[in-house]
């Protein structure tokens, strides 16, 4: 004669199964592409000039051999705002993220078609890389390792498996 189960003996075993059903399962590959640039979210706002001006005296300032003294970004207010005046941008489902030219129009930046996808890897964080016309480029990190299947987007989808 066999006893029914208790309830917290049906939940021990539960207990022991549900993990054991997760962990045996094959592990899948993602497969990524370059996101649309004209789905892409701005979610901080641009630098005003007077901000841009503020930090191009402490970048390129007296206190510039703190940063490294960039030479051609410092030669200039107009070269410094050509690098520095950024602002965040994520893409449609935040997963990548990139600091977009804000000396663009937003119809332009919209407009920019991705060019490359490329994956760096340093220690445990994989970087997978979308370089976009106008010298824009967002990224997304990641602890999976990615390699990537086609790399030139102008030809068609570039794309990378993630596992």
């Amino acid at each position: 004669m066999t006893m029914p189960l208790t309830l917290r003996a049906r939940s021990a075993l539960l207990a022991l199964a549900l993990p054991a059903a997760l962990l045996s399962g094959a592990a899948h590959a993602e497969t990524l592409s370059c996101p649309a640039l004209d789905k892409a979210v701005q979610v901080a706002a641009c630098p005003s000039d007077a901000e841009l001006q503020y930090t191009f005296m402490g970048f390129c300032g007296d206190n510039a051999r703190l940063y490294g003294r960039d030479v051609f970004t410092c030669a200039t207010f107009e070269n410094y705002k050509q690098v520095k005046n950024i602002a965040l941008w994520e893409s449609a489902n935040g997963s990548f993220s990139g600091y977009l030219s804000c000396n663009l129009d937003t119809a332009t930046l919209h407009a920019s078609r991705a060019l490359k996808m490329s994956v760096e890897k340093k220690g445990g964080l994989t970087r997978l890389i979308c370089d976009y016309e106008n010298d824009q480029r967002m990224v997304m990190r990641t602890k999976a390792t990615c390699t990537i299947e086609a790399d030139d987007c102008s030809s068609g989808e570039c794309r990378a498996s993630c596992e």
